[in-house]
């Protein structure tokens, strides 16, 4: 197989502008939640940036020479590398919940930077644990169960965020939305052997560019270019692993968001499992084990180079492969967002081509991803995917509600008010606290129904049982489910944690209580059918 061919400028275009986007977010959130405003700008460009860039780096040149050792092996030219870059979630959540409360705490940015060393750091150790026992979940676990959650995920997250912004700004996103579907739904291929995705980038950014802003909505000018040229600065990788080490001594400070980062870890390995099932149902085969390691060897070293936020396995890997991708596209988008990264030239990227031009093409990833869900399980357990898709879809739900909460401001009524002042009577907070119980630990929380359902249409009541079970124990122990919610902030409420004094404290030993029911219920039927001697399904 080749290092590079064609269609890998077409992955890279959509990997790219993926982590362009956790780029530009890691600037926002840092900047607005943690202090880093001035002369504390210095830890987002000359630490967190430079040493995110390392584990983009690391991992995307990894998983590229992965493909490329299973072409050798396999005696094939059409595999794809998984994709990788900074996980999202985690990088929202350890802002939020971590870095933004110690910022506030000490009024220190250096404190928040240091506390989101560690919990990227406790990230790292997790997802190198689970490497060890990842392979023998993954094989116990059906495929249906794997898929519903990327497919959720990919609805919701993916396919739904970026087709609002399609629709939101139509006069520049949307031609370029016909030439990715023209492209890669119809196979038509552009003169000279242009890849789709430069040819829609190229399209978009020219209307831009061209249509007066009050038409577009989008605002592009020269002045912004030079003004992002004078800012630019080289920086390189700095060596942090001192001052985690120093964070780390000091367990009183980062205990209190261990009900953060544990879940993070843990989800961070359940989706990273699902992924390679994904690349696995596309005929790609990838060791479960040094995946994962090389996953969370990325995070660490995202920690000890000064990032505070965990690099992921991305979601997508079917939508790079029938783009054509191949190994090319990981190595060159590690080198891009790399050179992005040192050469302090991210403004200059975000001033020339705009967003709306390049997220056709996460779209078209995000329903390549739902699609495959339901092609490659077996057809009986489509119903299962389906159900599966619910906690992902609350979960999309649930972050748009708490969006608009905290937008409307300290003046507003909060989140808190609404289900302190609720009965079952009272739609809106009924349907709050639901979401928000649906969605807390969705990842978890679609595969359980999703695999139990599909034991079910197996006829195979003992396995859906245990699911059952653990579905219990996840909402007991506060990885699912419970949560905590101050004011307009939700958070994780883990067992044998305090939550804050006044806040909402949902410890959902009720849901533990349905799940129990749940299992008692298909133990029981297991066990009728089997002293009838018939597991055959009736009409």
């Amino acid at each position: 197989m080749r290092w590079f061919v064609r269609h890998d400028l077409d992955g890279f275009f959509g990997l790219f502008v993926d982590n362009l986007v956790q780029l530009l977010l890691i600037v926002a959130l840092c900047s607005s939640l943690c202090g880093m405003t001035g002369d504390d700008a210095r830890f987002i460009y000359k630490v967190i940036l430079p040493g995110a860039a390392v584990s983009i780096l690391v991992g995307n040149v990894f998983y590229a020479w992965q493909a490329h050792r299973v072409a050798r092996r396999e005696g094939r030219d059409n595999v794809t590398a998984l994709p990788y870059g900074i996980n999202t979630p985690s990088l929202i959540i350890y802002a939020y919940f971590v870095m933004a409360p110690a910022y506030r705490e000490t009024g220190s940015a250096e404190a928040a930077w240091a506390m989101g060393l560690v919990a990227c750091l406790g990230s790292g150790v997790i997802e190198l644990t689970g490497a060890l026992v990842a392979e023998r979940v993954r094989k116990r676990t059906p495929r249906a169960a794997l898929l519903s959650t990327l497919a959720g995920i990919a609805i919701g997250f993916i396919a739904m965020t970026f087709a609002l912004q399609i629709w939101a700004r139509p006069i520049v996103a949307m031609l370029p939305m016909a030439i990715v579907l023209v492209t890669y739904f119809s196979g038509v291929s552009f003169p000279l052997g242009l890849p789709g995705g430069l040819v829609a980038i190229a399209a978009g950014t020219l209307i831009a560019w061209i249509v007066p802003e009050d038409l577009t909505g989008v605002a592009m000018s020269g002045g912004a270019i030079a003004e992002a040229w004078t800012q630019r600065s080289a920086s390189w990788p700095v060596w942090c692993g001192g001052v985690v080490w120093e964070a780390v001594l000091h367990p009183a400070q980062w205990l209190k968001y261990i009900s953060v980062i544990v879940p993070m870890g843990l989800f961070n390995v359940i989706g990273s499992l699902q992924n390679i099932e994904s690349a696995e149902a596309g005929d790609d085969r990838f060791h479960t084990g040094a995946s994962l390691a090389a996953n969370g060897i990325g995070t660490v070293a995202a920690a000890c180079f000064g990032s505070c936020f965990p690099t992921t396995i991305y979601i997508g890997h079917p939508g790079w492969k029938a783009l054509g991708a191949r190994a090319g596209y990981s190595t060159l988008n590690g080198l891009a967002i790399t050179a992005l990264c040192l050469s302090g030239t991210l403004a200059i990227v975000q001033a020339v081509v705009p967003m709306e031009a390049g997220i056709a093409i996460v779209l078209w990833i995000g329903i390549v991803i739902t699609a495959q869900a339901f092609q490659a399980t077996p057809r009986e357990h489509a119903p299962a995917v389906a159900l599966g898709l619910f906690p992902a879809i609350a979960a999309w739900g649930a972050t748009c509600v708490f969006g608009a909460f905290v937008a409307a401001g300290e003046n507003a009524r909060t989140m808190q008010s609404l289900l302190e002042e609720s009965t079952g009577a009272n739609v809106s907070g009924f349907l709050l606290h639901g979401l928000i119980v649906m969605e807390h630990g969705y990842i978890f929380v679609c595969m359980v129904i999703a695999a139990l359902s599909a034991h079910l249409i197996d006829r195979r009541f003992y396995p859906a049982a245990l699911w059952a079970l653990l579905g219990a124990a996840a909402a007991i122990t506060g990885l699912s489910h419970a949560y905590v919610l101050d004011g307009n902030a939700v958070g994780y409420l883990l067992i044998g944690t305090t939550p804050p004094p006044g806040a909402i404290a949902y410890r959902a030993y009720d849901v533990a209580v349905g799940y129990l029911a749940v299992a008692a219920v298909l133990a029981a039927t297991g066990y009728y059918l089997a002293r009838r001697g018939s597991f055959q399904r009736t009409a």
